[in-house]
């Protein structure tokens, strides 16, 4: 257990500090369910299964969400408000390690009739009202590329060339893998680490082959990441709003979750698409709020901020 009051308290300053700074905007706090009986097709993610056990009805698989996007977005579409949510996350399979807790809390805001280059500049000013006020370098994916890699993505649109890079930087041909997976290889290998640790660092445009569900702009994804002390802390869409390209995102990852053989395969909502028909065009960006208390601390090791971390439980 953590007794160490004044990060206690400190994290209590800064909750109070995000609700001030989106109450005065006049964005509506939500409080989502933690349970849902179907999740958003997210390869990429592993999830905590449970059940509903009930003397008179059928048991039920429950899963622990690992974002509250799935309840958010359709509030957004019913309504056209811009919002937000504090909220426990949770994700399995992660890491336990300085940046790792499978339970974490997550701000979760979405503004009406913005795009991600706008939520830059609120993002900005919300980690000033926060207290991080250091300059914010931005970037776009592709010239993090260039200067940490040696090479532009954007002209390897193809497997076999950005395999054959992957190849000519040392790391080895790892079979017939993905694009996304290739340039994932890359990223965490020459791009992530030598991100700025002295300032935080925005990445925009990510690579349209990493399948998600912010729109499309050419070769790339209206997206952004952000870096604070080399740690990923936030992630941003220009949120797509088309029902039929939301359908077509969603079959696509169902597909590719349901070759899981050795985890939990959440069921999903066929029409979850649906529910978000009407949305308005808005920007949502998902923050670790663990990670920005780490920056504001300076702190080099997630658990020293949580009352009870998820590592101590498993002694």
């Amino acid at each position: 257990m953590n007794t160490d009051i004044e990060t206690i308290k400190a994290r209590s300053a800064m909750y109070r500090a995000i609700r001030d700074f989106f109450d005065n905007r006049g964005y509506l706090e939500l409080e989502t369910p933690s349970l849902s009986s179907t999740l958003i097709p997210e390869p990429t993610i592993e999830c905590f299964e449970t059940a509903f056990i009930n003397p008179y009805r059928a048991q039920k698989s429950f899963y622990l969400i690992p974002s509250p996007e799935l309840f958010m977005k359709p509030f957004i579409a019913a309504t056209g408000r811009s919002v937000y949510q504090i909220c426990k996350c949770f994700r399995n399979s992660e890491q336990l390690g300085f940046e790792h807790n499978p339970e974490f809390t997550m701000l979760e805001y979405y503004t009406v009739g913005y795009d991600e280059k706008d939520s830059i500049g609120l993002t900005k000013d919300l980690l000033s009202a926060v207290g991080i006020k250091q300059e914010i370098e931005t970037m776009t994916m592709d010239q993090a590329f260039q200067d940490l890699a040696g090479f532009s993505f954007l002209e390897c649109q193809k497997p076999s060339q950005i395999r054959r890079k992957a190849y000519e930087k040392g790391l080895g041909p790892f079979g017939p893998e993905s694009w996304e997976d290739t340039f994932n290889r890359i990223f965490l290998t020459f791009v992530e680490p030598c991100l700025s640790k002295d300032h935080p660092v925005i990445l925009t445009d990510y690579p349209r082959q990493i399948e998600c569900l912010a729109k499309n702009d050419g070769l790339v994804k209206r997206r952004w990441e952000m870096y604070i002390g080399g740690i990923e802390v936030a992630n941003c869409y220009d949120e797509l709003t088309d029902v039929e390209q939301i359908r077509d995102v969603y079959e696509r990852e169902t597909a590719i979750l349901s070759q899981r053989l050795d985890t939990p395969i959440p069921d999903t909502d066929p029409d979850f698409a649906t529910k978000l028909q009407g949305m308005k065009p808005c920007s949502g960006v998902a923050m670790g709020l663990d990670r920005l208390l780490m920056a504001i601390l300076d702190k080099k090791d997630i658990k020293d901020l949580i009352l009870f971390p998820f590592s101590d439980m498993l002694t």
